[in-house]
């Protein structure tokens, strides 16, 4: 988006986008809401003229969002990533340009496993399947994030996608964000696993805290229980988050009141996505603490769309395997803040103030400078 000119006290604007140029003429007081690329333009106040009509103006600010509820292939990430691909593909045909996938679809959220962990030892059969959930993960970036960027650019779409990422020795719970053009936008890194989540993950630092840019306005994710941080829900909202991503392995009832208490919180949609996961789906050479019959559903789902006025737009859904879709008004996210803006007029920084320490943490870093 390039603004070509904006002059008063006319105020004619001029907004190139994907190569077309729109004009604005306003009789009277405008605003503009949002950043670049678009994110919101509301113009108040009578009337509008020139070559953006009406209907045209009230298209931009909708977005068709699709929420995908899906297993892992277990122990076998080359057919997890083409399963992805495909649902990619499905979410394009029904008209998404956003699509949200559950917490560690690609490299498999092993729900049941102990990985032969007891304080104060570990068995050697443990290892092995600790080896084998390792083997599993990808790198990123790396060839299947190229894969799944491919598909994203095919799709013309973006995609938040949870994945176990392998980095040296250590895996962590990432969500990944991609462009339409292929690109991957960023990720964020679990900042707490959660109980035995901890022995097989690492703990993300708060450089991977930070929102991407899209035409409707900031994206960014949450996974799982860290939505109940209260702190880091915060610097979500401090950055002006509009599509406010949360894949999960909850599949409680109580999930859906959490994702509505934060749409209403942060006046942003939340699309929470989580997988639909049998027995059957988990990798076959892994032992299983809660079931070892085929059939038994060790995470049911509970997808769900919510709006920022708390209203459920699909979901959820505890069925199997789906696609929910719903169309968003971004419009709703400045209907919200006109009475609550937790990190703006509703806030008392005089009272009140959170510092994020946004700064990478390596344990290890390698000085080459004298000093």
């Amino acid at each position: 988006m390039s603004v070509v000119s904006m002059g008063l006290p006319s105020c004619e604007l001029g907004v190139t986008l994907r190569g077309a140029t729109l004009r604005f003429r306003m009789t009277s007081r405008f605003f503009l809401i949002g950043r670049a690329n678009l994110q919101w333009l509301l113009i108040s106040k009578k009337e509008e003229a020139g070559d953006l009509d009406r209907g045209e103006e009230l298209t931009s600010m909708r977005l068709k969002a699709g929420v995908v509820q899906a297993a892992t292939v277990g122990g076998n990430t080359v057919a997890t990533v083409d399963k992805a691909v495909s649902l990619i593909f499905e979410c394009g045909t029904r008209g998404a340009q956003l699509a949200v996938f559950p917490e560690a679809l690609i490299g498999g959220y092993p729900h049941g496993a102990r990985f032969g962990a007891f304080f104060g030892g570990r068995t050697a059969k443990g290892r092995d399947e600790f080896a084998a959930y390792f083997e599993s993960a990808i790198e990123v970036p790396g060839k299947e994030t190229a894969t799944l960027g491919a598909a994203a650019r095919e799709a013309e779409m973006y995609v938040v996608i949870g994945v176990i990422e392998r980095d040296g020795g250590t895996l962590y719970c990432t969500a990944l964000f991609l462009g339409p053009d292929g690109s991957l936008l960023g990720k964020h890194r679990k900042l707490m696993p959660t109980a035995f989540e901890r022995l097989c993950w690492g703990l993300g630092d708060g450089s991977t805290l930070a929102t991407v840019d899209t035409p409707w306005g900031k994206l960014g994710a949450v996974i799982c229980w860290e939505n109940y941080m209260p702190l880091m829900r915060m610097a979500m909202y401090g950055q002006g988050i509009a599509l406010y991503c949360a894949p999960t392995a909850d599949d409680r009832e109580a999930w859906t009141s959490t994702m509505r208490h934060i749409a209403m919180e942060g006046r942003c949609f939340v699309l929470s996505a989580c997988q639909y996961l049998t027995r059957a789906d988990f990798p076959a050479g892994m032992d299983n603490h809660v079931s070892d019959e085929a059939d038994h559903v060790l995470m049911r789902g509970g997808s769900v769309i919510v709006d920022p006025m708390g209203d459920v737009l699909a979901g959820p859904d505890f069925g199997g395997e789906t696609i929910l879709i719903a169309e968003l008004d971004m419009r709703q996210v400045a209907r919200g803040k006109f009475d609550f803006d937790v990190a703006g007029h509703y806030s008392r920084s005089d009272i009140f103030r959170l510092d994020v320490d946004a700064l990478p943490k390596p344990s290890v870093q390698l000085n080459t400078e004298m000093t």
